[in-house]
């Protein structure tokens, strides 16, 4: 049975998306500020890496989980408005790019249910838990 990764076309077609996604997300006045001091090549090598793990591709993604990889963002405003225009320009490079809208439902179901830990929640709520 195949999976998101191999039905959006693979390696190619996640690197592809990485870099105009990238290229969308740095003209968005609304989010291009949390990219100001990035080390872009770096940032899209991990973003490549945790797309194809998230979209059942080989998983070779090392970084932080996603809450800790986006406290410092948290701590500078980061919230919904912010998540929102992330998965706008995904939903614009998966378009642009030819996906089917299956498959975009597909890949934007799979980065909303990241929200609450990019956004700080849910180590918030585990931590008044304990």
């Amino acid at each position: 049975m195949s999976n998101l990764y191999e039905n959006i076309g693979g390696k190619a077609a996640v690197s592809a998306a990485v870099d105009l996604f990238y290229e969308k997300v740095l003209a968005d006045t609304r989010i291009n500020h949390f990219f100001k001091d990035v080390d872009m090549a770096k940032q899209k090598g991990k973003q490549r890496a945790f797309l194809t793990m998230a979209f059942g591709g080989p998983t070779n993604y090392t970084g932080e989980d996603m809450s800790t990889a986006h406290t410092h963002l948290v701590e500078r405003g980061l919230i919904d408005e912010h998540f929102d225009a992330v998965m706008e320009n995904l939903g614009g490079t998966l378009t642009e790019l030819g996906v089917p809208s299956e498959l975009i439902g597909q890949a934007a179901a799979i980065a909303e249910s990241v929200r609450e830990d990019v956004l700080g929640r849910s180590q918030r709520s585990q931590n008044k838990a304990a």
